[in-house]
């Protein structure tokens, strides 16, 4: 849908720990990282990858098949995480955030210059994006998921590799699964994916993962009954949590009568999307009533 196994890819703070581990995972995988970039490291090598001082050196490599990189995945420290997103979005690349603890207004200034270029973000605080069996630009574990057509959006890290465990033991593959992160703004958010996931070919029917706080879910539900035709699904963390109490992502801030399990839970079953109860319900709730 966004990304396919000749994607070329460009990671920003490839010289880091964390930039480094996962370029290692993400090639193993088979995503297509072109080149590495890390201001005062050019002329280096990480995992096989050329290392370049500045994105736009970094253009300059293509994939095997002559493709310049359409995507930049960030890891460098939040302080310099607006820099290193304009750098990417100055050069044309789409992003996935995977950096946390970026300055709100910092975040805006990503996005307003994001959607002037009409570019995606993805993030930040969020796990990338994955095509089972073809690419993946983000931090997930590849093997658990396995190619199918289910679309998967979603605001946690670790629930969505704990449900979709379950769904490919159960053989529920995926088509594309996106973790959109659980800040309190983000860039894809649920309403943009559920219209990509909307016209996809290789969907048949789309997963929510979501939790209390926020307003995201009641807006998605608003999306869902004039925009989707096609099944949807979720699972809402949050059920059992005490009244008032903070969940651990910034966006999970409960305000008035909205951002309550109770208030998403009323308004995705209004839109006609079947909620289950436990992470290792999803996959038989989605079996059972597929189109």
């Amino acid at each position: 849908m966004l990304i396919d196994a000749t994607t070329g890819v460009i990671v920003q703070g490839i010289t880091g720990h964390h930039g480094s581990f996962h370029t290692s995972l993400m090639l193993k995988y088979g995503t297509k990282i072109v080149a590495g970039v890390t201001p005062g490291k050019g002329g280096m090598t990480a995992h096989g990858v050329p290392v370049f001082n500045s994105v736009k050196q970094a253009m300059d490599i293509k994939t095997t098949d002559g493709q310049t990189a359409r995507w930049s995945i960030i890891f460098v420290p939040a302080a310099h995480a607006l820099s290193a997103s304009l750098e990417a979005l100055e050069a044309g690349l789409n992003l996935v955030i995977i950096t946390e603890n970026i300055p709100v207004h910092d975040t805006l200034k990503i996005f307003h210059e994001a959607r002037r270029k009409n570019l995606l973000v993805i993030g930040p605080n969020c796990p990338g994006i994955i095509v089972p069996g073809e690419s993946k630009i983000g931090i997930m574990p590849g093997e658990i998921f396995a190619p199918g057509k289910l679309g998967v959006l979603s605001r946690s890290g670790t629930l969505t590799y704990e449900i979709v465990s379950h769904l490919t033991q159960d053989g529920v593959g995926q088509s594309t699964v996106i973790g959109i992160g659980g800040d309190m703004i983000s860039g894809l958010n649920y309403n943009e994916g559920l219209e990509l996931f909307e016209k996809d070919n290789n969907t048949d029917s789309i997963l929510l993962i979501g939790e209390i706080g926020g307003d995201a879910e009641e807006r998605a539900a608003d999306f869902i009954k004039d925009n989707v035709t096609k099944p949807v699904f979720a699972f809402l963390a949050g059920r059992t949590a005490p009244e008032g109490k903070t969940m651990g992502h910034a966006g999970a801030i409960i305000s008035g009568l909205t951002g309550t399990y109770i208030s998403k839970k009323n308004a995705l079953e209004n839109a006609g999307v079947k909620i289950a109860d436990f992470p290792h319900e999803v996959s038989g709730l989605i079996s059972e009533n597929r189109n």
